[in-house]
């Protein structure tokens, strides 16, 4: 008794900041609650020395920020019209030590609040480290479908979508990070270089919360994935087998059960009022000399989805809280790349601000973006370095080549025609259309991906075309991306039907009957196209005129589309051929690249052949010859 009359007496010495206290038990005082402070950590050396944090809890706006730490100075404090946030200025002297310190929170003197904060030193080299390039391949994987390799993570408490149940296309299935870490050797061993991984980051939704794209939390790895620590784990698991990782980012809109949403910064933090109003999906609206206002507007502030609240990156605070998560996510898990998700919808001198942000920090780092649309005109006004007719600039260094996606498939598939424009023609012609891009070989080329039909599907089910397909997008210009499950012929029955793109990786699971990783199960097709993209892809690691070389292509004639790669050193021929019998290709129209006596060695089977007159084409083939 005498020790709680003590505490009262205490409590009650604090009379004069009640207005910011919450009332306890037996009527005491209690100390108001900071429930976040992000980012909670930060580190020394930036170019830009300044933070902002964004602090939240009841009544923080009423109080006084305080800290002492040599090199870390307190710039002031912003308020907005919700009085439970309080953004914080800082500035970080690159001279600072490492270490920890205390924020205090002050209201007529007194502490009311504190908060620990920890100042890490970067990574050796952090600043210039190399991000992927044309010389790197990408596998991408669907975390939740890929493998579950802890399954005491697959249901979290607290958090709505609960179920596990592999049957159902828009359920969870239980993938998690140590899945991928468990895999990652079959992954290096197929010859791929980056991993990309969609959204890892919380999406504690009530429904189709696996694919990661609705955010409820900015800083914390989603549990039923794993944990942070687990996320640099991978990180570090990847680097030490020459993998480097790509984290998708989303800053155009959020998950509806994120935490701003049950009480938001200010008025303007979501955009048309924080009601639901649809997008448009008017990509050419950011180019079209003559769009009304009201339809630009309605591009990037409409939402995706009641479920997606969208994001006013026009709000100072906001886009500072967005840039700055982006370089600690960089700086924690040591990434080699972003993929940017929704590009063109968020403010567009926003994003120029992000990427122009990112890449002054790391000068060398890579960004892709997704501009999801079949004109290049389109896509390439999104590049760094083109000159844009409204004057716009960007800073993005690289984009996701959509315009070739589209064709690709369409193209092997369709009858060849004299002097027609379908089939191999339309690969030629979407290939020329590069001239619009600054910087053509900064495109990430890629078959399929997460959200479109598997291109095994979109090929018909035709081995053939398939491996014309894969060796594209192995040997094209470009960075290329492949989708997990690809090399086992993975398909969707139901065109356009998300989960059923997303299927599992047979053998991410323990009771699998079929797993693609060790090749027990697996079918004949199977197992070909396996090692024929493991040979193709571990190929094109060791070659530098895939990698760095000038393309130059031939106009496809006679069902046959030729094209080149070439460095001083190395050039390497592909040939892609669509007929149903033996072709004799008439060599002589290639001699601005064929020498007399050159000798080609067939990548797949080591055979060599003479280059000096014809060259006899098996059925439906796709070769690729080293030139010596």
């Amino acid at each position: 008794m005498v020790r709680m009359l003590m505490t009262l007496a205490v409590l009650w010495a604090l009379a004069p900041v009640a207005a910011a206290l919450d009332t306890g038990a037996l009527g005491a005082r209690t100390l108001p609650a900071i429930e976040r402070l992000e980012p909670e950590s930060w580190w020394i050396g930036f170019r830009h020395p300044e933070l902002q944090l964004l602090v939240h809890g009841d009544h923080v706006a009423a109080l006084a920020p305080q800290l002492d730490y040599p090199g870390v100075r307190l710039l002031g404090t912003e308020r907005v019209d919700n009085p439970n946030y309080l953004f914080v200025n800082l500035s970080v002297d690159p001279d600072t030590s490492p270490g920890h310190f205390a924020i205090r929170f002050l209201r007529a003197g007194h502490e009311v609040a504190r908060r620990e904060f920890t100042l890490r030193a970067r990574a050796p080299g952090s600043a210039d480290r190399r991000g992927f390039a044309a010389a790197d391949a990408i596998y991408l994987v669907v975390p939740d479908r890929f493998a579950n390799g802890n399954v005491q993570n697959d249901v979290v408490p607290g958090y709505a979508d609960d179920q596990v149940n592999r049957a159902d296309g828009f359920a969870r299935h239980g993938g998690d990070i140590q899945g991928i870490i468990d895999h990652l050797d079959y992954i290096r061993d197929l010859g791929f270089t980056q991993l990309w991984s969609t959204p890892l980051l919380e999406n504690n939704q009530p429904r189709f919360s696996y694919h990661g794209y609705a955010i409820t939390d900015h800083y914390r790895i989603d549990p039923r994935f794993g944990s942070n620590e687990d996320y640099a784990r991978l990180s570090h698991e990847a680097a030490a087998r020459g993998i480097g990782l790509i984290m998708d980012m989303v800053v155009n809109h959020i998950g509806g059960q994120h935490w701003w949403m049950r009480d938001l910064p200010s008025h303007d933090w979501i955009n048309d009022g924080g009601r639901f109003s649809p997008t448009n999906h008017l990509h050419i609206s950011k180019q079209d000399p003559y769009a009304a206002q009201v339809d630009k507007d309605a591009f990037v502030d409409g939402w995706f989805s009641p479920g997606m609240p969208d994001l006013n990156q026009r709000n100072p605070l906001l886009a500072t809280y967005l840039i700055q998560n982006a370089l600690w996510w960089i700086e924690y898990a040591g990434l080699s790349g972003i993929r940017m998700d929704t590009y063109p919808y968020s403010d567009s001198q926003f994003m120029a601000n992000w990427s122009a942000r990112v890449m002054e920090e790391y000068p060398h780092f890579n960004i892709v973006g997704e501009e999801w649309n079949e004109n290049p005109a389109i896509v390439s006004y999104w590049q760094a370095d083109k000159v844009n007719a409204n004057g716009y600039v960007s800073h993005l260094p690289t984009l996701m080549d959509f315009p070739t996606e589209e064709v690709l498939a369409p193209a092997l598939r369709a009858a060849e025609t004299p002097a027609g424009h379908s089939g191999l023609r339309q690969l030629y012609e979407v290939l020329s259309l590069d001239f619009l891009y600054p910087h053509p070989s900064q495109l990430v080329v890629f078959a399929d991906n997460h959200d479109t039909d598997r291109i095994y599907t979109r090929v018909d089910l035709d081995f053939d075309l398939f491996r014309m397909a894969m060796v594209y997008i192995a040997t094209v210009r470009g960075t290329p991306q492949l989708l997990y499950g690809t090399e086992l012929l993975l398909a969707n029955d139901r065109p356009g039907d998300d989960g059923d793109r997303r299927r599992d990786f047979p053998g991410g699971w323990r009771d699998d009957r079929v797993n693609g990783f060790t090749g027990a199960g697996l079918g004949a097709a199977q197992q070909r196209a396996q090692q024929f993209i493991r040979t193709l892809f571990q190929w094109r690691r060791t070659c530098a005129a895939v990698r760095d070389g000038r393309m130059l292509h031939y106009l496809p004639a006679d069902g046959v589309y030729v094209y080149f790669r070439v460095t001083e050193s190395e050039r390497v021929m592909v040939v892609l051929n669509k007929n149903a019998a033996t072709t004799q290709l008439d060599l002589s129209r290639f001699g601005e690249v064929l020498r007399p006596a050159d000798v080609g060695r067939d990548i797949f089977s080591g055979q060599e052949v003479m280059l000096d007159r014809q060259l006899s084409l098996a059925p439906r083939s796709a070769l690729v010859l080293d030139i010596r």
